[in-house]
Formats: structure tokens, sequence, C-alpha cells
């Protein structure tokens, strides 16, 4: 009887909790997107507008231009994160509209 479960469980399928397989890899893309955003954006910006913007254009001191680089890469993250905030709600909706059938 042991033998007869451990073949039928090995052959079984994953069942897809979620209705369908797209919405899961549209999720998981989103993720993605928002993953590489949340890592390059600030650095970037906080390099870039160090080295271009504060202290080429502006002139300020080595200090001065730390910190205001550090405002602007931290002001990056948090509009990163409202961005994804508000992808992932109306995408969440949108999939709870459209499997609501009335």
């Amino acid at each position: 009887m042991e033998r007869l479960d451990k073949t039928m469980m090995v052959g079984a399928p994953v069942p897809d909790f979620n209705g369908n397989d797209g919405s899961l890899l549209s999720v998981l893309k989103t993720l993605l997107f928002f993953t590489f955003l949340m890592i390059t954006l600030p650095i970037g910006l906080y390099f870039g507008t160090k080295s271009y913007v504060f202290e080429g254009t502006f002139g300020l001191s080595d200090k001065d231009s730390y910190f205001y680089a550090a405002i602007v890469a931290v002001v990056a993250v948090h509009v990163v994160l409202a961005l994804f905030v508000y992808v992932a709600w109306n995408e969440g909706s949108k999939q709870w509209r459209e499997g609501k059938q009335d």
C-alpha cells in the first residue's frame, strides 16, 4: 500500500492555486523589476548626484555632497517602494475583479 501511494505522488502534477500560471509569472516579473530598481536606482543616483550635481554643478565640499546625495538616494528608495505598493495594489484588485464573476 505504501508503494502505491509513493508512486502516485511522484507523477502527480503540482496544482496551481492561483487559477493560472500567467498571473503568477506577472507577479514574479513585477517583483524582479522593482527589486532591480531598488538596487540600482538609489546607488546610481547617489554616486551620480554626488559627483556631477553637488560637487560638479554646485561646487559643494565632499562632506556636504555626501549628505545631500544620501538624501537623494533615500528619497529614491521611498519613491520605488511607493510605486511598488501602487502597482501591487492595482494588480491585486485587477485579479480580484477578474476572478469575481457575478
